[in-house]
């Protein structure tokens, strides 16, 4: 799990990508697995009272029964194939499986790992570099995080952001971001914002995860009334302070190689099964939306 890198992946990715996607797809992708299954995982405090929080927060959120279908693989080609029928947009649609892909590998990295090839195996797959504490609650999880490994992946696509930085300069917004993404056109037209206004919801997520990343770094380190025993880890799969979540089901080396071949093969063949059913006559009724070819109306220049 991470606490910010989510929304800076897109700012970074895109500088990289061949292709120009749609900076909201990338986004919206990026963010999809979280936004209707992480409120469970702390649950609502009202008073002494916690309201909607699950049993066990690791299983709800990564597991299977529970949400964990969200970050897997076949959730993204859904989501991709949902957003292809309703907004006919190539670019837009792509954009947002690419960046619901990073999230799901990415969300590997902590100790209970992500369901990769749901729904033909329940199996995570985890890298462990730092602990999933979610269950701690929500407090005692960001001390564990900003504690060790954690807070160094965080830190890391802040500092590749920040490396990247051209991409939140005016002249990129207008001539590489904008053009081909129909959020911003649609914003535009919709609200008749200008591009100053558009430029601010597109920064906005940058800033508001490089200002989580310092402000719970300043808290878990210098402002949590507990920081003298809440210390800096940067063991494997630490802070060793905090209790593990559920962990993934250890499995012996060469059974988890067969497994998972074989589960991949299969997953890629009804991957492909439903694509030649339905997927491939989704993406020709849609447009472009890409480099070179996108919607006239979104592609028509920009006033600055």
């Amino acid at each position: 799990m991470s606490w910010a890198a989510h929304e800076l992946e897109s700012y970074v990715v895109q500088r990289h990508l061949k292709v120009r996607l749609a900076f909201s797809g990338l986004l919206l992708g990026s963010l999809a697995p979280d936004l209707l299954t992480k409120l469970p995982v702390y649950g609502v405090h009202v008073g002494s009272r916690t309201y909607l929080k699950a049993t066990d927060a690791a299983v709800w959120h990564r597991g299977w029964p529970g949400a964990g279908f969200t970050t897997t693989f076949a959730f993204g080609f859904v989501l991709f194939l949902i957003a292809l029928a309703l907004t006919r947009h190539r670019g837009w649609s792509l954009a947002l499986l690419i960046g619901h892909t990073l999230h799901v590998l990415s969300d590997t990295g902590d100790s209970v790992g992500t369901m990769l090839l749901f729904p033909v195996s329940t199996q995570r797959y985890a890298l462990g570099l730092w602990r999933y504490s979610a269950q701690a609650g929500r407090y005692t999880d960001a001390a564990a995080y900003y504690s060790g490994l954690g807070g160094l992946w965080d830190a890391a696509w802040l500092a590749a952001g920040l490396v990247t930085i051209e991409v939140l300069r005016r002249h990129w917004f207008v001539e590489r971001v904008e053009p081909h993404d129909p959020f911003f056109a649609w914003l535009r037209r919709r609200f008749r914002v200008g591009t100053t206004t558009l430029l601010a919801v597109y920064r906005a997520w940058f800033v508001y995860a490089a200002a989580r990343i310092v402000g719970w770094t300043v808290w878990a380190r210098l402002l949590n009334p507990e920081r003298g025993a809440m210390i800096v880890d940067y063991g494997w799969g630490g802070p060793h302070w905090v209790a593990a979540a559920t962990p993934p089901q250890a499995v012996p080396l060469g059974t988890l190689v067969v497994s998972t071949l074989a589960g991949g093969a299969l997953l890629a063949a009804a991957i492909a099964l439903v694509w030649t059913a339905m997927g491939r006559r989704l993406w020709r009724r849609a447009s472009a939306g890409v480099v070179g070819a996108a919607d006239p109306e979104v592609a028509a220049p920009v006033p600055v």
